[in-house]
């Protein structure tokens, strides 16, 4: 009897931290049909749910202790429809219609690069540095677009007289994501520890900024992000440089 149960509890799937995970792909199919009604601005808000609801999921599995082999593999699928062939369509739809194959092959580039980053951290996750990602994570790169699309509605930009610079971006977010660039995960932060009181008015404020404008706070974060990842490259390959010659 113990056994059956045992192997029952094996076969099952926890719901809590898969119900967030739903949640994120759902806001990234939202985004889609969104975008195919002519809504943009509803879907490049949903794209921004779909990251905050995938930020969720894996840190409620955590500190419910329900994380599963299930939960990972279902994850990265959600991350697929919602920060690879969501900001892919959306950008279609909203920028790429008039230049053909060209902005065809612009929004393929975002989502195989998505596709391609998913497939590598899936493969990597056991021997990886915990406290980098190789490559662009997708939800930056989707956040890229996804407040590039939001600034220019907010401030009435003409799309046809920005196409090329969005055609380029979304290229270079998916060129970004199969880099070998490494990102900070931040996961060497430990939000149970003390922090002094000046951090916590810092923190304070910059959510206060994020909320009086998201739509640019949010964009010029991931572009910070994104440009990060060149710099600290170069900080660690200089690091290991000179420990190499110290060494000799």
């Amino acid at each position: 009897m113990s056994q059956k149960k045992s192997t029952v509890r094996h076969r099952g799937i926890y719901l809590l931290p898969n119900l967030f995970t739903t949640g994120a792909m759902f806001a990234g199919f939202y985004a889609i049909t969104s975008a195919i009604n002519g809504r943009f601005e509803s879907a490049a808000v949903a794209m921004f749910v779909a990251m905050i609801l995938d930020g969720l999921d894996g840190r409620v599995a955590r500190l419910t202790n329900t994380q599963s082999e299930f939960g990972v593999q279902y994850d990265s699928l959600s991350d697929m429809v919602s920060f690879g062939a969501a900001p892919a369509l959306v950008m279609y739809l909203w920028a790429f219609g008039s230049l053909g194959k060209l902005g065809m092959f612009a929004a393929f580039v975002h989502m195989a690069g998505g596709a391609l980053r998913l497939a590598r951290f899936n493969t990597q996750v056991e021997v990886a540095d915990k406290r980098y990602f190789q490559g662009l994570p997708s939800p930056a790169a989707a956040a890229i677009l996804a407040g590039g699309l939001w600034i220019s509605l907010e401030y009435g930009y003409d799309v046809e007289s920005i196409k090329y610079l969005v055609l380029v971006t979304t290229i270079m977010t998916g060129l970004l994501m199969v880099s070998n660039f490494r990102y900070s995960s931040f996961k060497e932060i430990d939000p149970k520890r003390k922090v002094p009181f000046v951090v916590a008015i810092a923190i304070m404020l910059g959510i206060g900024f994020i909320m009086a404008q998201p739509q640019t706070m949010l964009f010029v974060l991931a572009v910070g992000y994104a440009i990060s990842g060149p710099v600290v490259t170069l900080v660690l390959r200089r690091k290991w440089h000179n420990r190499k010659h110290e060494s000799s």
